[in-house]
């Protein structure tokens, strides 16, 4: 017995020393073999030629951890962390950049090792039409992720159609066009669903028209550009569409609660308010048409409802321009997931079919003409709208309390705006 008991005792021994020598070795001493995590490219393909904003798009894998971390940077630039990683996306104004080839690199990161670094050529090439001085920005965030009621894909589709009515009926050139839509994905079950595809992945993409994500960042990127193109020709011509969630309180019938509050409607990431707007708009000067197709969003056009005029200005309104919100500052507006903002379609209808021309306004009333002679062959962007208006108090009785608003200041303000927008002129 005193033999075994000694030998699992010197066992227990040689054990304890084994452990003792093993935690007393410095962990750096030590090689942790790790299998560095992988980057890939799914659009666009390298070499591809690219214009306005450009979604880089791709996966990232770790064979034997997760990915914390995607980064990409532009040619000899500052490495810019994406705030993705495994489904990972990235987007570029690329009008921001010279027309020429760059390259764009991005690599993986695991927490201990960087993948290889990807390179992908692209060629830049933003050439615009310079004997044609139109530009047209269509903004929507519809589908917000922190938001329970999704507002569908109706928004992209009419967007879109309008977009190729500029194009084919009003001689606005493709390259001169920006679409900006939620984050620039596609989602399926109509916007509720996960991402299917980019907007620019996709067949029936408009060619040459310029897509990207409806955030902050995007949207003031696009109207700049917008803004420093128009502004080097005296007969520009500038069109802009937002819609999506406007900001109010629906508990309070009556005002929405924005007596003494501003307008405003959510962009993908961020709130835009109307003052914030207007300070942009202030270095553009151009033929202006803006529509803003929200809730609540009559601050736009300094307008509360029944015109009557806002308290606080936005400084949108200015000579030469027009300014058209979908409801009133104190109203509540509808749009269709699958055919967009209910005032849109009708506007988009008067102007699109002619069933708008000769429409007009009598003592605050808006009534379609009793005669030929008040037509013209043509609609303007008034007509339009008194066609919309007609149209919700008419045939859309259960809308007619959105009360669209308009502020016409063309050719110049009140009593001097003698004289129609015909867009496309």
């Amino acid at each position: 017995m005193r033999r075994k008991e000694i030998l699992v005792l010197s066992i227990v021994l040689v054990i304890a020393g084994i452990l003792i020598i093993y935690s007393s070795i410095p962990k750096s001493n030590f090689t942790t073999f790790n299998k560095e995590p992988s980057v890939y490219v799914d659009f666009p393909k390298s070499g591809e030629e690219v214009c306005g904003i450009l979604t880089i798009a791709g996966r990232a894998v770790d064979p034997d951890g997760s990915v914390k971390s995607v980064e990409i940077k532009i040619d000899d630039g500052d490495w810019f962390l994406i705030d993705t990683a495994c489904n990972w996306s990235y987007s570029i104004d690329t009008r921001n950049l010279e027309n020429g080839y760059h390259n764009i690199y991005i690599r993986a990161w695991d927490g201990t090792s960087y993948s290889d670094t990807l390179k992908l050529e692209v060629l830049v090439d933003n050439e615009f039409a310079e004997n044609v001085h139109k530009w047209a920005l269509f903004v929507a965030a519809a589908n917000i992720e922190d938001i329970d009621v999704k507002l569908g894909n109706g928004m992209l589709k009419i967007a879109e159609d309008m977009a190729r009515y500029f194009i084919d009926d009003l001689g606005y050139p493709a390259n001169h066009i920006t679409i900006l839509f939620d984050d620039g994905w596609i989602r399926d079950k109509n916007g509720e669903g996960k991402r299917l595809m980019l907007l620019q992945e996709r067949a029936d993409r408009i060619r040459y028209v310029s897509y990207g994500p409806a955030t902050k960042e995007f949207f003031f990127s696009s109207l700049e550009n917008v803004i420093r193109e128009a502004n080097r020709f005296e007969d520009s011509e500038v069109f802009i569409w937002i819609s999506g969630h406007g900001i109010g309180d629906p508990d309070k019938k009556i005002t929405g609660g924005k007596i003494l509050k501003r307008s405003e409607i959510l962009l993908w990431d961020d709130v835009l308010e109307d003052k914030e707007l207007g300070d942009v708009l202030s270095d553009l000067h151009a033929k202006l048409c803006i529509i803003v197709d929200s809730c609540y969003s009559g601050g736009f056009a300094n307008r509360v409802i029944f015109d009557l005029p806002s308290l606080l200005k936005s400084g949108i309104p200015k000579d030469g321009r027009i300014v058209i919100t979908g409801e009133s500052k104190f109203s509540i507006g509808y749009a269709s997931n699958v055919s967009g903002p209910l005032f849109t379609q009708l506007w988009f209808e008067g102007l699109r079919t002619g069933k708008a021309d000769g429409f007009r306004e009598i003592f605050g009333i808006a009534r379609k003409p009793l005669l030929n002679m008040f037509k013209d062959g043509r609609v303007s962007v008034e007509e339009a709208f008194y066609y919309a208006k007609y149209m919700l108090r008419k045939e859309y009785r259960d809308f007619f309390w959105m009360q669209p608003q308009m502020n016409d200041m063309y050719p110049h303000r009140f009593p001097f705006n003698v004289g129609q927008m015909f867009l496309g002129d």
